[in-house]
């Protein structure tokens, strides 16, 4: 049939399954707006505030789902406000296709109007990005990016299109919904010598990230940690793999990492790396991370082999299928001077818990747990919260923790959560702070307008709080900048924004909120006051080895 090039586009996110898309119209869009307008019935748009939430919530719904996140935009400012939320997307190895406009051809070059060149600007942060000459070539090269987008390492893929092509007429033809790329496991030459490491191995740890979901390898996983007898630690990205009480799961590991986690691979003789990067939140300083601990490192994307850390054996290869050559070829046994030298660990943790009366972070967070159901998505901003979340929400369900690990974007959270609910069709959780907060509070307006049951958890100090630990413990207290001395009152503005909400200061406040926020079938904010200096611990040092570990507030 003939069609512009605005509805093949359209017909080819459908045909590629796409249900629900965000967005933000603009001039050299339009044709593409209008078709969705025609397909309203087979295509779901959610407005948003801004182009950078709209990002968000293309992320967020990936994250939650598994399936590709969309996001449309104008060209010039339209683009360039994708930016953050595909560089976000990037360094978390999130599948979504970004959809630009752009002026027409014959003015590309000119400085016309909103003209922009996105494609040169996202090259860094995209697995490829294209410039759509003709229509001809639309369909096919929306399908590929859709291949692209989660094939291997999985991460976001950007299309511009010019307005001329939108109008354009051409013969369309449906095709079928595409497929990921073709899986392939690592050298069976590399998994023989992996497993002659690991059969040889006293102290084996497994440390674990988002590939694991993304290759859906956690039970491979699991088999081999119970063959081997080994604990599981995790980056920011594995949280939600495995459920918070797994009785090997020590937790996430790192800068601001369990104490059994990340000290555990500091004893371990053998750490059995899967889908991870070794990035400076894990390894501290790169030169005296581990002297002398052997590395098996497997994952889909070779250039993460031996970037970071130096692996022994580096195995290029789907999770899935590598790890099921791998099982059969290593010994079971029992390890049980390891096991006790674990428990000791995590007992150490267990002193080293903040147990105090009063609205700490701690006790906020752990009042939240009784209220989240194993469907529940929580997702974070960046900052001190984030890391309290990661180290005390209790999650039983993977893929329901939703947070900015590789890029830390402060802002993410709120287009994040209406992504979420919109990926699942459950309440979501924001855990938030004052700082990040007022980076996307302007997409209340798109939660209240589309009645997204929401619970915003605001743990409100007055400060940045993770620049300013930072500050206090490496600038000696010389916080330039980190006090934010806001007048903002929260319950207000939401209630301006037709929300609702309430203030607390105490922990019985809170549970009363909690029980209203969780009954309450549209946003609503808790704001929480936290002392300015609570502070996120263990902490890793930069630059330093877990041997400067700090887990108290003298150091």
């Amino acid at each position: 049939m003939l069609l512009s090039g605005a509805d093949i586009l359209v017909k080819t996110l459908i045909e590629q399954g796409v249900d629900t898309v965000f967005g933000y119209p603009g001039g050299q869009i339009l044709n593409v707006y209008d078709s969705l307008y025609n397909h309203k019935n087979e295509i779901n748009h959610i407005l948003t505030a801004h182009e950078q939430g709209a990002a968000h919530a293309a992320d967020g719904y990936a994250r939650t789902t598994g399936k590709v996140g969309v996001v449309i935009a104008t060209s010039g400012p339209g683009a360039t406000n994708l930016v953050t939320g595909i560089a976000t997307a990037y360094l978390d190895s999130v599948p979504m296709v970004a959809v630009c406009g752009n002026v027409p051809t014959y003015q590309i070059g000119t400085d016309s109007f909103q003209e922009i060149d996105i494609t040169g600007i996202t090259l860094p942060i995209t697995k490829h990005n294209y410039f759509v000459g003709s229509v001809e070539s639309l369909a096919e090269t929306v399908r590929e990016a859709f291949i692209l987008a989660q094939s291997g390492r999985p991460g976001p893929v950007l299309i511009d299109i010019p307005k001329d092509v939108q109008i354009a007429l051409c013969e369309y033809e449906s095709a079928s919904k595409v497929e990921r790329e073709e899986s392939f496991s690592a050298k069976d030459v590399r998994i023989a010598q992996a497993a002659s490491l690991i059969n040889e191995s006293k102290r084996p740890y497994i440390y674990f990230g988002g590939g694991i979901m993304s290759a859906d390898a956690k039970e491979e996983m699991l088999s081999l940690a119970e063959k081997i007898d080994a604990p599981l630690g995790c980056s920011m990205m594995g949280i939600s793999i495995l459920p918070s009480d797994h009785s090997r799961f020590l937790g996430m590991q790192g800068m601001h990492g369990h104490y059994a986690s990340s000290m555990a691979m500091n004893k371990a003789d053998l750490i059995i790396s899967l889908g991870v990067r070794f990035t400076d939140r894990a390894t501290g300083n790169r030169e005296k991370f581990l002297p002398g601990v052997k590395v098996v490192h497997i994952d889909v994307d070779g250039s993460e082999l031996s970037k970071n850390i130096n692996a022994v054996c580096g195995l290029r290869g789907d999770l899935k299928l590598t790890l099921s050559k791998l099982l059969p070829l290593v010994n079971e046994s029992k390890k049980d001077d390891w096991q006790s030298s674990v428990n000791k660990l995590k007992a150490k943790e267990a002193e080293l818990a903040d147990i105090r009366e009063g609205l700490t972070p701690e006790n906020i967070l752990n009042s939240l747990n009784n209220y989240l159901s194993a469907e529940t998505p929580v997702a974070t901003d960046v900052g001190q919260h984030q890391v309290w979340s990661a180290r005390t929400l209790k999650f039983k369900t993977e893929r329901r923790f939703i947070t900015s690990g590789g890029l830390g974007t402060m802002g993410f959270g709120l287009g994040a959560a209406i992504g979420a609910y919109f990926g699942t069709n459950e309440r979501c959780v924001l855990v938030t702070g004052d700082g990040s907060f007022g980076m996307s509070l302007h997409e209340l307006a798109t939660a209240v307008t589309y009645k997204v049951p929401l619970v915003i958890l605001i743990m409100n100090n007055g400060v940045l709080g993770m620049v300013r630990q930072w500050q206090k413990f490496f600038f000696d207290k010389r916080y330039s900048s980190t006090e934010l001395d806001r007048k903002t009152d929260f319950v207000a503005l939401a209630k301006s924004f037709g929300a609702d909400g309430v203030a607390v200061s105490t922990l019985d406040e809170l549970n009363d909120a909690l029980v209203l926020a969780f009954s309450t079938d549209s946003p609503f904010i808790i704001d929480c006051a936290v002392d300015k200096d609570e502070l996120v611990l263990p902490m890793l040092p930069p630059g330093g080895s877990m041997d400067d570990l700090i887990v108290k507030a003298g150091g």
